[in-house]
């Protein structure tokens, strides 16, 4: 069905076409406006940055309800004369966002809360988020919903930027294919998706009004290609515009990346949709093949009609806008009469939340087997976050579940006890703090921390000698509108490390483990305060099921397999993004240069020898595998080269592997990182002693740089290095294939050029 969008001619579009009147057709290309919440301060909502909201909601349609599904992102404008039904969106990153209860009703309309992004894509697993996608898709269904705005892949260009979580991961190739897995089963249940925010949009400080300068190959490179991939393997039906600006122009005004990349270089035919009021020319947007408008500004209307009286838009350019969103609208549940149910099946999704969850934890560190635990211990909890579980992030990316399990209760159904004189201090004190907190007027704002509760040396020693083990676990929560600090977030608070060497003093000198859970939506800093902890699992933010999956993790009812999707650096200063990244309101950044180049994450790492805390790609499990020597179909590359790799479970409990292929290419005039991901793939669940032969495919993109002297994707000749490897550094075996002669891949065309010169990092 989602091919189904891609048909340009329909005998009812054409139709449609010559009876809508041009008011009809600019109503069309945008939304009926955005409800906003009871008691939302919208000064607030501007001060934040969408300094459009004063424009007010379009003119309203009598007897037409703009909130169909209350809790929405937005609907689109019906024309009842002809038929054409409204689109209905929602928000959705890690779950259906509507209200969970309506006035005047006793029924509740509760969604799945799924984990975050970066989790999901730490699990390296395609059909598991395919899996969750269609779980999602159901929802989106049966709530009457069209669209789920959904997924998001922007790079992790930066450990601050405070929508991470939504995010998969630091490489555009994984963002790729888990986006396109989330899509494919999406859209299997008969909804749309979309993917988003096309493209350099990596921070939320001054998100609407950034200009990211970036030169083209570093936007070919890393910004677009999880695009590319995600819209050539899952054909979402629309894509959303992002805020800033690429090199000078708004990407919802943007030509050249909108209609010369996206739909002529990509062939994509579906819609695109701004994010919300994002971009400042209605016209120029609609003319650069930006579609839909949303949420739609009565200021917006009217610009469209000036803009088609003075012959800067023409009434064909907007027939072209039209047309796709009525592409679009012919396929939509509420359109072909889907007779929803408001019943979803949420105890079966459930159970999928909890088994992803599980899925993309990762273990950090495990030494001396401390994990995992023997059920029946007593355990002392540590942590508000022990206690108040961190599900999801915040803003659009929040969902409103039925219920949350902590982490002390999904230990508690394991099977084991806590320490109960803990517990009650931890629950009283977050009691007291949450009552004391005062929210902020905008429920998509983040609310402030409950500061870490300050334990006393006693109190800890009194848990070690009564306790098998101790839990600390560390809360981080982050969302839109705001980026994240150094101090007491990407760094531990001073509370929080003191909490951590008084525990981990009093239970090693009870030769008894100190086990860290890091409830975090993005990287940390870990380096500095490891060493206190005996293991060590990112629990990520887990969704509505946390408290048992993390529980599932700990005891062993799941044996990790989860990978890092990112690195985790040394000091903040190590990441080349940081010279280049304004994440405090004050600084009023109008630009951010991306002078770290090409080299984001483990390509700079890598490239230029930097330690790190821990490796993008890393993770432990219960068991050990043996990585077998990498064979090639030919030694010589021709039109594609598989590798074949054997996978051993060589411990003693059945788990999963991930394998990685990095690849090192010939030495050329390009600057090129010194390897780069390129294909990936997970074992199923491998019994003790059994072996799986994995295979792994290289394409001549697989090869390609974008050179931008001859606009084009060049495989250059000569000797490629293959390495086979379970993260960037720990690499198992290599081999080598010859390239004879340097082909043109694709020859495309010079495109989003920076106005002035970038000054990028170079190894050279």
């Amino acid at each position: 069905m989602a091919d189904d969008i891609n048909k340009n001619t329909n005998p009812q579009i054409e139709k449609w076409m010559t009876e809508l009147t041009l008011d009809e057709k600019i109503r069309l290309v945008m939304g009926m406006g955005m409800i906003f919440p009871e008691g939302t301060d919208l000064q607030e909502i501007a001060a934040a940055g969408i300094d459009e909201i004063h424009e007010g909601l379009p003119t309203p349609v009598e007897g037409i309800d703009p909130n169909p599904v209350p809790g929405q992102a937005a609907t689109t404008y019906p024309v009842t004369r002809l038929g054409i039904n409204a689109l209905v969106l929602a928000d959705g990153p890690a779950g259906l966002r509507i209200e969970p209860t309506r006035e005047g009703d006793q029924e509740t309309y509760y969604a799945t809360a799924f984990p975050i992004a970066t989790l999901l894509a730490s699990s390296w697993d395609p059909d598991l988020l395919e899996k969750v996608g269609i779980a999602m898709g159901e929802e989106t269904l049966e709530y009457g919903v069209d669209v789920i705005l959904m997924p998001a892949l922007n790079l992790h260009r930066n450990p601050l930027c405070g929508r991470n979580f939504e995010y998969f991961s630091e490489d555009p190739l994984l963002s790729g294919k888990m986006a396109a897995a989330m899509v494919r089963g999406v859209q299997s249940r008969g909804v749309g998706t979309s993917i988003k925010h096309l493209a350099a949009n990596n921070q939320e400080t001054n998100r609407t009004t950034v200009d990211s300068v970036l030169t083209e190959r570093v936007i070919r490179e890393l910004y677009l290609p999880g695009f590319e991939i995600a819209i050539k393997e899952s054909q979402p039906w629309t894509v959303m515009s992002s805020y800033n600006k690429i090199n000078g122009t708004y990407t919802s005004e943007s030509h050249d990346l909108l209609t010369k990349i996206l739909r002529e270089e990509w062939g994509y035919e579906g819609l695109v949709m701004t994010d919300w009021f994002a971009g400042r020319n209605a016209a120029a947007q609609l003319k650069a093949g930006n579609d839909l408008l949303m949420p739609g500004t009565q200021n917006q209307h009217e610009a469209i009609k000036e803009a088609i009286s003075n012959g800067q838009l023409t009434e064909a350019d907007l027939d072209i806008n039209v047309r796709r969103i009525l592409n679009l609208l012919i396929l939509c549940p509420n359109s072909l009469g889907y007779d929803f149910s408001n019943k979803p099946e949420l105890k079966a999704h459930a159970d999928v939340s909890r088994e992803a969850a599980a899925q993309g934890m990762v273990l950090l560190k495990n030494e001396s087997k401390s994990l995992p635990l023997a059920e029946g211990k007593k355990l002392a909890l540590f942590g508000n976050a022990s206690f108040e579980l961190v599900t999801g992030g915040t803003g659009s990316g929040d969902v409103n579940e039925a219920y949350t399990i902590p982490l002390d209760a999904g230990i508690e159904m394991a099977g084991s006890t806590i320490d109960e004189i803990i517990e009650a201090r931890y629950t009283q004190y977050i009691e007291k703090e949450k009552a004391a907190l005062i929210k902020p007027k905008n429920p998509l704002f983040l609310p402030p921390p409950i500061p870490e509760m300050v334990m006393d040396s006693e109190s800890v020693l009194n848990a070690a000698e009564s306790n098998d083990a101790a839990i600390v676990t560390l809360g981080r929560n982050s969302g839109e509108f705001a980026d994240r600090e150094l101090e007491s977030d990407f760094l531990l608070s001073e509370t929080e490390l003191q909490l951590l060497e008084m525990v981990s003093k009093a239970f090693r000198a009870q030769n008894k483990p100190v086990i860290v859970v890091l409830n975090i939506g993005g990287v940390i800093e870990t380096a500095s305060w490891k060493n206190l902890a005996d293991a060590i699992l990112i629990a990520w933010q887990p969704g509505q099921e946390g408290g048992n999956a993390i529980a599932d993790v700990l005891f062993g009812k799941v044996n990790p397999s989860g990978k890092l999707t990112m690195s985790f650096p040394i000091h903040y200063e190590d990441v080349p993004a940081a010279k280049n990244f304004s994440h405090t309101p004050t600084e009023n950044p109008t630009e951010t240069r991306y002078e770290e180049g090409l080299y984001v994450g483990y390509r700079y790492f890598n490239s230029f020898d930097v330690p790190v805390s821990y490796p993008f790609g890393h993770g432990l499990t219960y068991t050990q595998f043996e990585i077998g020597r990498a064979r090639l179909s030919n030694p010589f590359f021709i039109d594609s080269i598989q590798v074949e790799v054997p996978v051993k479970n060589t411990g003693d409990s059945a788990g999963k592997q991930v394998v990685q292929l990095y690849l090192s290419v010939p030495e050329s005039d390009l600057e090129k990182p010194k390897m780069e991901l390129k294909a990936f793939a997970k074992t199923p669940e491998l019994q003790p002693g059994e072996m799986i032969k994995l295979s792994l495919s290289l394409d001549a993109r697989s090869l390609a740089s974008y050179d931008p002297n001859k606009a084009a994707w060049i495989a250059e000749g000569g000797t490629y290095t293959v390495h086979i490897g379970t993260s960037a550094t720990e690499i198992h075996t290599q081999t080598t294939f010859e390239c004879f002669e340097t082909q043109v891949v694709e020859q495309l065309q010079t495109l989003l050029q920076p106005e002035s010169p970038i000054q990028e990092l170079t190894r050279k």
